[in-house]
């Protein structure tokens, strides 16, 4: 089967490699039907992420047609749809217990394992452990272009930046970074009832596309973007501030930007130290979360797609079958010349 190989920073390639096959009793092999790049593939690329090695195929999300099972596997079987979700959980270890998937103790500390610590789904074929307690069923009503972005973008920017962040009905937002995460968080924010939502970036497509997702302002970052926030905000800032970016300057916008009492909510991967004001942010009883999307959201965000409450769909700006998957890394990884949002690959 084809596959993206990753051989070193910089370095990848659409190649031969050997076909994915049921290995434990819980496994399934997943027909590769639609995949999507994301930001944390960008930043293993640049070498941010040392535990992937040379020789691993990337990629951490799909939809897809199940081709074999297990012995073990009960609840799916050959010719299903799933959704094949960027966290891998055993179900029964203590953190999947408490609803923390993300550092399940059996698949190895980390639930994010696909394209990071085993091979990943941009591939023609994916082998997927642990299937019964990881994958779900997609509803005929639910395109795979949607269901997609439900596998790592909507959880994440849903959990690690709203749920995170504790918003709540009333609350001013404001979302540093409108890229594929921010506008999830964008897009979520109104489930729990934000009175205001304002998203900053440097690019002017993402902005309309923020407003489009449902954020009530739109500020273009820059040396009066603080001060422009704080003029909408009372001068005291916003409620919550969500970082969707990774860079030691956008989390510290966010920081600037939060309110007495309020929260930063980083949903950004970061790749070096950042050194935050902290001589500001105790006697202002600020609140910071961060950490790794657990996926645990993916049933209320399924319900919410098949609604229409949620058009998952508008996340995906680009098209391309997955032998073009080096021209889709090039559209997506120069997202503003090609005013991408996020790429979605097709079989």
């Amino acid at each position: 089967m084809k596959a993206l190989v990753y051989h070193g920073p910089g370095r990848k390639t659409w190649e031969d490699v050997p076909d994915a096959e049921v290995r434990e009793p819980g496994d399934v092999v997943v027909r590769v039907d639609t995949s999507t790049i994301c930001g944390t593939d960008l930043h293993i690329l640049h070498g941010d992420v040392p535990a992937v090695t040379d020789g691993r195929v990337l990629g951490h999300e799909a939809v897809g047609t199940v081709t074999e099972t297990g012995s073990a596997v009960t609840g799916f079987r050959t010719g299903d749809r799933v959704l094949v979700p960027a966290i891998t959980r055993c179900g029964r270890c203590a953190y999947c217990r408490r609803g923390m998937p993300s550092h399940c103790q059996t698949v190895g500390g980390i639930g994010w394992i696909f394209g990071h610590l085993i091979d990943g789904t941009q591939a023609e074929y994916v082998r997927v452990p642990y299937a019964d307690s990881s994958l779900y069923a997609v509803p005929d009503e639910v395109t795979d272009e949607q269901a997609i972005f439900l596998a790592d973008s909507l959880p994440t920017g849903y959990e690690v930046g709203v749920l995170a962040g504790q918003v709540r009905p009333g609350d001013v937002v404001a979302v540093v970074g409108a890229g594929a995460v921010g506008l999830a968080a964008i897009l979520t924010t109104g489930l729990w009832g934000a009175s205001r939502v304002i998203a900053l970036d440097t690019n002017k497509f993402r902005l309309t596309k923020a407003v489009e997702f449902g954020a009530t302002d739109a500020v273009e970052a820059g040396p009066g973007a603080v001060a422009e926030v704080r003029e909408m905000t009372d001068g005291l800032g916003v409620d919550v501030a969500i970082e969707a970016v990774g860079f030691p300057e956008t989390l510290l916008t966010a920081a600037a930007l939060v309110r007495p009492g309020g929260a930063i909510a980083n949903i950004g991967v970061h790749g070096v130290p950042v050194e935050l004001p902290m001589q500001d942010l105790w006697i202002h009883n600020v609140r910071l979360t961060m950490g790794l999307v657990d996926t645990v959201s993916i049933p209320t965000l399924l319900k919410m797609v098949a609604s229409g409450r949620i058009p998952a769909e508008r996340m995906g700006t680009h098209t391309f079958e997955l032998d073009r998957i080096d021209e889709a890394y090039d559209v997506f990884g120069n997202a503003a010349a090609h005013e991408a949002l996020k790429v979605v690959l097709t079989r």
